[in-house]
């Protein structure tokens, strides 16, 4: 294969909904380029694409994947990413590393949700978009409502390029306003005749390439002024303003095709290659450090590794985007974020499952090594003197979590190195051992998310995992202040335990003043602050340790026995084992013996004391609330408040945003267990909903009874 220049290079995100049609594109793409020699059919599993095993048995895509095609002396990378919300790491990962956008629409469905969700996403990383209406053959295809829901969702900078003159089954005909000509294929598909617009079509055509021009002209000053003199643009003066107009997100180009009939390909892949900016046009990327790196075949090797899979029979695959530089097969790189060196062994350009070795890579460039030894995902491989770094991908907050435990404890080691591997290959899965819970919670962004995972643990892996409800972090702490005092006393011969101590606690919070004074039962404790320990916990919150000890009641040694006695007690709060935060304690007397007192004797007296004073304190379970926002077509968006509110939801504002409605609300993440799926059956899989922690709260009464009730039931049991 030829090495491509940098300025012959574009880098392009597939995006859109499931079901429209993404894959069955880039096959049709890959096609008409001659990377491959028939095209593949989703229905019959031998796709470029999706070719995971997985995605066989579900029958959508799961991961992103990396391919290539070449057209017009251009060669044209393209991740064709998975549509559905769950798997949206993939889209995320792309737009950080692709220059412009396919949003591919159904149709049939015109803008749906996850058109909405993607679009902001092209929206942070500010990346060009093209909106291609596919399957205009489908009986119930309808342009005009899909053109209407795009600019009722996006404005009036979506432009159309291309119409269809008929649609359904009789589909075979396009009018493209830009080039002033129709577009007929034959049954097949493939190359098209290209005619004159016919009469019947002329002063639509015309007047929809009137608003293509103005469109423009728009972007560019001089092309502006040349618009007034002539009334008119050339097709080479719209191709520049076009191009302008789309970097700066000022228009969006509306295309048409049926990537199932090979129809629209052609003409959309020779405007990516004559208009769609290239790498070098675009923003430069910006290192760690804030150092702008220009997209330069001969400045020093940078690579950003973005992704990483198990491949049978090959094993870690790992794909990167050429930053600067030209990498050659057979180079050293060194890894910045861990020092280590790593050799270029074999490069390749990559087509879905199949590669094919390149003796080098330009930059803007995007390819896959193997064998790596120590880089991950988000690494950058450097030569020798270069010191970039770039910054590591986002991915939104974890939405569903379940405890996972395998069915077979002697795999428990087998089972975490598997997790390691998907967490690499998949960032937005998090995995980690709760020593609180004593269970390991696996998040991710929904059922279908983590249910994927498990078949694949299951008949890839061939272990055998059981999913369960994951309990919560509930916090412990107190609403009043309390006093005890424990004596720990204990002979049985030879040195004895001896140990009293006195103790205070309070509701702790940030700036409040020095302890002075307390009154219980009509007795007065004055307190003499000799010294103060923060212990910043954990879990959050704060434990504050005040020394009040006068008269060498208890020597200043056993104080850290005490506090470790206290913050034991603390990490297995008395109501419910739960952690215990946000507590100020005064040691302020206690006794002690000359022989029989030790380090033993005041950490127990310290944990029993603070056991008793806690319960004597007002306590109260607090439960983790997130901030949830919810997307909605606004005739479900009643269902959705409802549904809401019996989760003990708050809903905190409400507003209109592209022909949806935005639900903002917090709540308790006890009752958002499986809310992703409730969530699709309310909305008929309309709606989508993020979720981000946001503090802690008190839980109301009737629940604390009840976690009480059941920690008690627990407790007997065992």
């Amino acid at each position: 294969m030829k090495v491509y220049l940098s300025d012959q290079i574009k880098n392009i995100s597939l995006l859109g909904s499931s079901g429209s049609g993404k894959t069955t594109l880039a096959e049709a793409m890959l096609y008409e380029g001659g990377v491959i020699s028939r095209r593949g059919d989703v229905k019959n599993k031998n796709t470029v694409s999706d070719y995971n095993r997985v995605e066989h048995e579900y029958g959508y895509s799961v991961f992103s994947s990396v391919l290539y095609t070449e057209w017009l002396g251009k060669k044209l990378n393209i991740i064709d990413c998975p549509g559905a919300d769950d798997f949206i790491n993939g889209a995320i990962t792309s737009l950080g590393i692709t220059d412009t956008s396919l949003m591919v629409l159904n149709a049939t469905q015109g803008v749906e949700v996850g058109t909405q969700n993607l679009f902001r996403y092209t929206e942070k990383y500010k990346k060009p978009v093209i909106f291609v209406v596919n399957q205009l053959d489908h009986e119930k295809a309808n342009y005009e409502s899909t053109v209407e829901s795009i600019h009722e969702s996006f404005g009036n900078k979506a432009v159309i390029v291309q119409y269809p003159v008929n649609i359904g089954a009789e589909f075979n005909a396009v009018v493209d306003v830009l080039k002033m000509k129709m577009y007929k294929w034959k049954p097949e598909g493939g190359a098209p005749d290209v005619l004159e617009i016919p009469e019947s079509e002329s002063a639509k055509a015309a007047e929809l390439h009137n608003s293509l021009v103005e469109a423009s002209a728009e972007n560019d000053e001089g092309l502006m002024e040349l618009f007034f003199d002539k009334g008119s643009l050339d097709e080479d003066e719209m191709r520049q303003g076009m191009r302008k107009g789309m970097i700066a997100r000022n228009l969006f180009p509306i295309f048409c095709v049926s990537a199932e009939k090979d129809m629209g390909v052609r003409r959309l892949m020779e405007f990516l290659g004559n208009i769609v900016p290239f790498v070098s046009e675009m923003p430069k990327p910006v290192t760690k450090d804030g150092v702008e790196v220009a997209v330069d075949a001969k400045g020093p090797v940078s690579l950003y590794v973005f992704k990483a899979s198990i491949e049978p029979h090959i094993g870690e695959v790992s794909y990167f985007k050429v930053m600067s530089g030209t990498v050659k097969e057979g180079d050293d790189l060194y890894n910045i974020n861990t020092g280590a060196k790593e050799r270029m062994s074999q490069l390749y350009c990559v087509a879905g499952n199949s590669r094919e070795k390149v003796s080098e890579l330009q930059a803007g460039d995007i390819g896959a090594t193997v064998k790596l030894k120590e880089t991950k995902t988000n690494d950058t491989l450097n030569a020798k003197g270069c010191e970039y770094k770039f910054n590591p991908i986002q991915y939104p907050e974890p939405k569903y979590r379940v405890a996972v435990k395998p069915v077979n404890e002697a795999d428990d080691e087998k089972l975490g190195e598997i997790f390691v591997r998907i967490h690499e290959e998949d960032p937005t899965i998090i995995v980690e051992y709760s020593k609180e819970l004593k269970q390991i919670i696996v998040s991710g962004q929904g059922e279908f998310h983590l249910n994927t995972m498990k078949w694949r643990i299951e008949n890839i892996d061939k272990v055998p995992i059981n999913y369960m409800n994951p309990k919560i972090p509930y916090r412990e702490t107190i609403t009043k202040q309390a006093r005890a005092d424990y004596r720990h006393k204990k002979q049985s011969g030879g040195a004895g335990q001896f140990g009293e101590v006195h103790i205070i606690i309070e509701p702790y919070y940030e700036g409040m003043p020095a302890p002075t004074v307390y009154k219980f039962n009509g007795q007065e404790f004055k307190m003499s602050v000799r010294g103060t320990d923060e212990v910043n916990l954990s879990w959050g919150g704060k434990l504050v340790f005040c020394n009040c000890i006068v008269g060498g009641a208890i020597d200043a040694r056993f104080l850290p026995a005490i506090l470790k006695g206290i913050m034991e007690k603390m990490e297995e709060g008395p109501l419910t084992g739960s952690y215990a935060r946000d507590i100020r304690v005064c040691v302020y007397d206690g006794k002690m013996h000359p022989v029989d007192s030790n380090e033993i004797s005041f950490k127990l007296a310290g944990r029993n004391a603070f056991r008793t004073a806690f319960k004597e304190a007002g306590p109260k379970i607090l439960e983790p609330v997130y901030d949830v926002e919810v997307r909605v077509p606004a005739d479900r968006m009643g269902d959705v408040m409802s549904d809401l509110q019996g989760r003990r939801a708050v809903i905190e504002g409400m507003s209109s945003e592209k022909g949806f409605e935005v639900i903002k609300a917090k709540a308790p993440l006890k009752e958002m267990n499986k809310y992703s799926t409730s969530l699709s059956s309310i909305s008929g899989g309309r709606a989508s909903y993020s979720m981000k922690y946001s503090n802690y709260e008190k839980v109301p009464p009737e629940v604390q009874e009840q976690l009480l009730a059941a920690y008690e039931s627990e407790d007997s049991d065992e």
